[in-house]
C-alpha cells in the first residue's frame, strides 16, 4: 500500500509571516487538524490545531478577552510552528508512514515530491484507518475459512 494511494491531496499551505489568527480562521472553515508551513514552495515546518491552542490565549474570545489576549492572534507562525518537520515521498509505504510517526511521536507527514514541495499529507489518523480496515478483511477472511 503506497502513500499516493492513500494520502490527503487537498493541502493548505501557509507562510511562515502568517499569524496565528490567520491560521485560527483556516481552522475554524475546514474539518483538519494540520496546516504545512512553507518557504519558497519547500515544506519547512508544520502548524497543528494543538501547536495553536497551546499558543494563543485561552481568553481569547471570551467574555473576559482583554487587549493582550488578541495580541497573540498577531503572533507570526515561524515562532511557534515544529521545524524540522519529517517528511515521506510518494511511493513509500503506509506502513513505513506510520512505523515513522510512532517512532517520532509525531501525528503526520508531509509528502513530498523530489523538490521538495508538498503535494499530500498523510496523517496518523489515515494509517489506523487503513489498518482497521484491513484487519477487518483479515477477520472475515478468518471467519469465512472456518
Amino acid at each position: 500500500m503506497l502513500i499516493r494511494d492513500h494520502m490527503t491531496t487537498h493541502v493548505i499551505t501557509v507562510s511562515m509571516d502568517a499569524t496565528l489568527g490567520d491560521v485560527q480562521r483556516v481552522f475554524e472553515a475546514a474539518s483538519f487538524h494540520h496546516l504545512i508551513v512553507t518557504e519558497h514552495g519547500k515544506v519547512v515546518g508544520v502548524m497543528s490545531d494543538r501547536d495553536l491552542l497551546k499558543h494563543i490565549s485561552p481568553f481569547v474570545g471570551k467574555m473576559a478577552e482583554r487587549r493582550q489576549d488578541l495580541a497573540s492572534l498577531e503572533r507570526k507562525v515561524h515562532q511557534v510552528m515544529s521545524r524540522g518537520v519529517h517528511t515521506i515521498g510518494p511511493d513509500e509505504s503506509v506502513a513505513e508512514a506510520g512505523h515513522r510517526m510512532l517512532r517520532d511521536g509525531i501525528s503526520c507527514l508531509p509528502v513530498v515530491d523530489e523538490k521538495e514541495h508538498p503535494i499530500g499529507i498523510i496523517t496518523i489518523r489515515d494509517v489506523a484507518k487503513i489498518a482497521i480496515e484491513m484487519l477487518g478483511d483479515f477477520l472475515r477472511d478468518v471467519d469465512e475459512a472456518a
